[in-house]
């Protein structure tokens, strides 16, 4: 690839391959006057360079023709034209946030699980073609063009010329005879030497053309290996595109089955794929909180809105060609608090909207919506996040209202939604309900691990230690992706023990520990009253732990749900992995577990 600029050209070249990897020659050119660009293709670069240096000459009569004007008139015509577009353009950004609720009433909210799956082709194109052009580009040598050997000498054109006297005086003939030998032998000598000089000729041209022969042929294998090298990575790349293809669509499957079956996570995950896949302008934060209790169908919405200064302000742009300079103007602010109150109240009906509508399964029967901004505190300069709105809202009462002729403010009022008179000042208020993410069940933590002397059997530890032993483990293992883990009080009836939050987006959440310091195999029973405890929790997953081990039953009913068994050996390899070491001996434990 290369680049070309002269005076107003500029050019850039490159090749490329086509579907069936022949070579395709390519040029971007661009008139730096103009403001134009144009990318022209051919298979013959002389083609190519031709129809570049027409398009060149056309570009150069319409710069000469521009060149010729007034250059006044130009001006105001080029900014004007700017003026106008930048107008367009504000006005495009106001009639978007104008549209805020009206935009989604054209749209079925209820996600499309078939969309949601990933269908593409593997798109990278398979390497051996391009390998097998190249290949065909490797200049390999004619084959050499021999000289001729010569002819060896002909004995009988070399016969002495005897008459009758050379014939009747023997040495006369003798000497003819002499004569006509050296002759013979000075001619089969030169022969020997013309026949030496061009056999060493042509075997200069044969070690030439095996040379180039070898050359050509290294070039080719080292294709070859290239080749195969890629095809390999080609293949392994391919593979591992549709496995995470089927991975990923097993996983919108698993959704789909857990949703349509009503589980607590499926159900939030599903809200979120909702207001997630809401479009708002461009600038708009789309940060949301939510929480969801099973037993009332209650959904809690924390929502995080646009602040006035995310707001488009530009109205319209002018040229004044008095001044020769562009003009901006804005949204005064009593249009901008309109403006801003009136979309803050589009945003939570438009929420409520769709949770509602893409509710498939009846999961919500009661939605309350809390609008958070955060801003900038004008008395202090300092950041502030503050509820500006809220709102509980029954699906049914919600769902007889017809948003397309609604005034927002008087809408939210009558749903007895709360704010403030002017929301763009962005007065704090109380949310009706709000996401709750203390347990009171929670109790204060203590370090246990570091007390462990080497050796100590984890058996004899007391029950509330050995709790807070596990928090302490998992604390650790959860600390690398921000995760915390509390304990609860002390029931000792097969309750929860911990809880640990993971923020990890694929496999966190909540996570249900339970800690079983046995001496005794667990049996099923165990697994089962976790396994319960998940479910009520609206949690992720179950891990139970215990310083013996599980019974088969136990093992089997985990298999194909989210419960993790830990037995002794896991707990002591775990101990280890964090930097402390200690033995588990049954024998010598206590019997209070």
């Amino acid at each position: 690839m290369h680049h070309k600029t002269d005076n107003l050209f500029h050019r850039r070249d490159w090749e490329e391959y086509t579907r069936s990897y022949d070579v395709r020659y390519c040029a971007e050119i661009e008139h730096l006057g103009l403001r134009t660009h144009r990318i022209i293709k051919d298979y013959d670069d002389i083609l190519l360079n031709r129809k570049v240096e027409a398009q060149y000459q056309k570009w150069a009569s319409i710069w000469n023709t521009m060149q010729s004007r007034n250059q006044a008139q130009a001006l105001r015509e080029l900014n004007q034209s700017l003026a106008d577009e930048q107008t367009e353009e504000a006005k495009a950004k106001l009639d978007q946030v104008e549209r805020l609720l009206l935009h989604t009433l054209d749209i079925d909210d209820a996600v499309n699980w078939d969309e949601l799956k990933a269908i593409g082709k593997f798109s990278e194109p398979y390497p051996e073609k391009r390998f097998e052009a190249e290949i065909r580009k490797v200049r390999k040598p004619d084959s050499p063009v021999y000289k001729p050997l010569p002819n060896e000498p002909d004995v009988s054109k070399f016969e002495p010329d005897l008459d009758i006297v050379d014939r009747l005086i023997k040495f006369l003939g003798d000497k003819k005879r002499r004569a006509a030998e050296e002759r013979f032998e000075r001619a089969y000598q030169n022969y020997l030497v013309k026949r030496k000089a061009i056999e060493d000729e042509n075997s200069s041209l044969l070690e030439a053309y095996n040379k180039e022969q070898a050359e050509a042929d290294e070039q080719i294998n080292l294709l070859k290996r290239q080749c195969e090298k890629e095809v390999n990575a080609w293949k392994e790349a391919e593979k591992d595109f549709y496995e995470k293809q089927t991975e990923y669509n097993e996983r919108v499957d698993q959704l789909k089955s857990n949703y349509l079956n009503g589980e607590v996570t499926a159900i939030l995950e599903y809200c979120e794929l909702v207001l997630n896949r809401s479009e708002y302008p461009e600038g708009f934060p789309k940060d949301f909180d939510l929480e969801y209790n099973p037993t009332n169908k209650l959904l809690v919405v924390d929502y995080v809105l646009p602040a006035p200064e995310q707001f488009p302000k530009l109205t319209e742009v002018k040229y004044i060609a008095a001044k020769k300079e562009l003009k901006e103007y804005y949204l005064s602010d009593v249009q901008l608090a309109k403006v801003y109150d009136t979309s803050i109240y589009k945003i939570a009906l438009r929420t409520l909207h769709e949770l509602y509508e893409a509710d498939q399964i009846n999961a919500i029967q009661t939605i309350a919506f809390n609008g958070w901004v955060n801003s900038i505190d004008k008395g202090t300069g300092k950041p502030i996040n503050a509820c500006i709105i809220s709102i509980q809202v029954n699906k049914e009462e919600f769902e007889e209202i017809n948003l397309a002729y609604i005034d927002p403010k008087t809408c939210f009022k009558n749903l007895k939604g709360v704010g403030s008179s002017k929301l763009i000042n962005i007065t704090p208020i109380q949310p009706i309900i709000r996401i709750d993410r203390n347990d009171k069940r929670f109790v204060s933590s203590y370090e246990v691990a570091n007390t462990l002397d080497e050796g100590y059997n984890l058996a004899t530890m007391k029950w509330e230690d050995f709790e807070h032993l596990i928090r302490e483990l998992f604390e650790k293992e959860f600390s690398s992706s921000g995760g915390d883990v509390k304990v609860t009080r002390a029931s000792r009836d097969g309750g929860v023990d911990a809880i640990a939050f993971d923020p990890d987006p694929i496999r966190g959440g909540k996570i249900v520990i339970q800690a079983k310091r046995y001496n005794n195999t667990v049996g099923v029973s165990a697994v089962r009253d976790l396994y319960g405890t998940v479910m009520n929790e609206g949690a992720t997953k179950g891990i139970l732990v215990t310083t013996s081990d599980f019974g088969p039953d136990a093992y089997e009913f985990a298999k194909n749900k989210p419960i993790t068994l830990m037995s002794g050996n896991n707990l002591l390899y775990l101990l280890e992995k964090h930097g402390h070491k200690a033995r588990i001996n049954l024998k010598e434990g206590v019997v209070d577990a």
